[in-house]
């Protein structure tokens, strides 16, 4: 009995010291291991990750399928200048630098304020631009120092051209060889735009003649009017508005309170054949 014992506890002892010998074999060769992968390794490896090791897991995915790409960024028209004023339908106002200039739309005329579609000409480029900011294409000046040139509205259009295209203009070929503008009026003749409605429209530069002429003859009548005795002495009130057509006597008369213009004093004999006014019957001498 005591030999089987001894025998177990022998045995016992001889597995342990193997089990023991076997770990630190294996120690070891774990050991050498590490140093070889380390002399295979540069030695500024410790400052440089994979991306197994750096990135986070999201970082490595694609993106979401359903992830709409971001649209192309449209051109900004909001550089430019503001228009502030709309004198007809072809004569702008902007506001340059903090001063008002006047632009004259370069190839189109429109229909003075006095002739049809002359005010829904000024209506239409005010809804176009006014208020808003546009690009100035400056071509030249005008006998009047304004500047002439093509407007370039937010969304990209000429204004110049619109004009004519809808039939709120002509190609003023007096000043412009565009053939795009000649082309322009062409389509709206043909499909009856705007003042092409009308059979025989009179363009605006023949409008304006006339009306010279008129002026010039009736400035020469009104030069041989008769005035009233002591007309060159005495002195008369007037409004300045345009479309006044009497003198007062006295600065105090309702019709010179209304006047949203400045009233001015000449003497008779101007107000009569200088303005071409006659005397206000309502408030005497």
């Amino acid at each position: 009995m005591k030999k089987h014992l001894t025998f177990i506890l022998l045995l016992l002892s001889s597995l342990t010291f193997s089990c023991k010998h076997n770990q630190q074999d294996a120690q070891e060769q774990f050991r050498k291991r590490q140093e070889a992968i380390q002399e295979r390794t540069p030695e500024n490896s410790s400052a440089e990750t994979t991306p197994s090791q750096s990135a986070s897991p999201d970082t490595l995915l694609p993106a979401p399928a359903t992830m709409e790409a971001a649209p192309a960024a449209k051109p900004s028209t909001a550089a430019g200048d503001k228009v502030v004023g709309v004198k007809d339908g072809d004569t702008i106002v902007l506001l340059q630098n903090g001063q008002q200039v006047t632009v004259r739309l370069y190839g189109v005329d429109t229909p003075e304020k006095t002739q049809d579609f002359g005010q829904r000409a000024k209506q239409f480029t005010s809804d176009l631009a006014f208020g808003k900011f546009v690009r100035l294409i400056p071509k030249n000046k005008d006998r009047y120092g304004r500047t002439v040139g093509t407007i370039i509205l937010p969304d990209g259009r000429s204004l110049n051209e619109e004009l004519v295209r809808n039939g709120f203009a002509w190609h003023y070929k007096a000043y412009s060889t565009d053939k795009k503008l000649a082309d322009l009026e062409t389509d709206a003749r043909r499909f009856k735009r705007g003042l092409w409605q009308s059979p025989n429209p009179t363009p605006p530069w023949d409008y304006r003649k006339d009306k010279r002429s008129s002026g010039a003859a009736k400035a020469v009548a009104n030069a041989n009017a008769p005035v009233p005795a002591g007309a060159t002495k005495r002195t008369v009130y007037l409004c300045s508005s345009s479309g006044a057509t009497v003198y007062y006597f006295k600065k105090d008369c309702p019709g010179l309170r209304r006047c949203k213009q400045d009233v001015i004093a000449v003497t008779e004999s101007e107000a009569i054949r200088t303005y071409n006014r006659h005397a206000d019957k309502t408030c005497g001498q």
